[in-house]
């Protein structure tokens, strides 16, 4: 199932584009804004360099979610029935499956109402991430992507119960990590303003494969966690 999961968690990240526009896109061209002017060369190029790093950042920010997550599932199996644990979390992360799925699909939007939960952490973070604010060195956007990676998102969030589910904190990581590969596209298109990525998944054809490809994805999990049970 690890294959499955990396590949989902990568369609995600890629057909999520839309919700990444509304979340993060209006931030990456707020900074965009904000960066200080090519001293020579080609000003694009200086662009697409701070935007780099910022993205850099926010994926390791997200791998590094899958690990924590992911490594902490395995240290409590340890403390519970190991089978019956991992096979529960496997249960929670095909319906999460499932749920994201038919958000992508525009069927139901369920999922980004678990975005509430990180509202308990983002308040302690934010004020780290204003302080970087402007961004003046490669290096300054590397610590912001670190930091604003942690913004509430309900996507991220979904994705985050599939590495809880692998069992261990390597898998974890390499989830996310194919997860924020799959928004990169859209984040850096939103980045130098083009629109292309995201008028293309926001085809209803579109949309609707990815989505219902992810709940097979989903379903799967669940038929397979549900034969172990018995």
């Amino acid at each position: 199932m690890i294959e499955y999961n990396v590949t989902g968690a990568f369609l995600v990240g890629l057909m999520g584009a839309a919700h990444c526009f509304g979340m993060c896109g209006g931030l990456v061209g707020a900074f965009s804004t904000q960066l200080p002017k090519a001293s020579s060369g080609n000003a694009l190029a200086h662009q697409l360099g701070f935007l780099l790093s910022y993205n850099l950042g926010r994926i390791l920010s997200y791998s590094l979610a899958g690990a924590l997550v992911g490594g902490s599932a395995a240290a409590l199996g340890q403390l519970f029935d190991i089978d019956t644990y991992l096979l529960l979390l496997r249960l929670l992360a095909g319906l999460m499956m499932i749920a994201t799925g038919l958000y992508i699909a525009k069927i139901w939007g369920g999922v980004v109402k678990i975005e509430k939960v990180g509202q308990l952490i983002w308040p302690h973070i934010k004020p780290l991430a204003q302080k970087v604010l402007p961004l003046q060195r490669r290096r300054q956007a590397l610590v912001a992507g670190l930091l604003w990676g942690w913004l509430p998102c309900g996507l991220v969030y979904s994705t985050l119960t599939w590495s809880v589910a692998s069992g261990s904190a390597l898998t974890g990581a390499l989830i996310m990590l194919a997860f924020g590969l799959g928004t990169l596209p859209a984040l850096l298109s939103a980045g130098i303003a083009a629109r292309t990525l995201a008028n293309w998944v926001q085809k209803r054809a579109v949309r609707l494969a990815s989505g219902l490809l992810l709940v097979a994805f989903g379903v799967q999990t669940l038929v397979i966690a549900l034969a172990q049970l018995d």
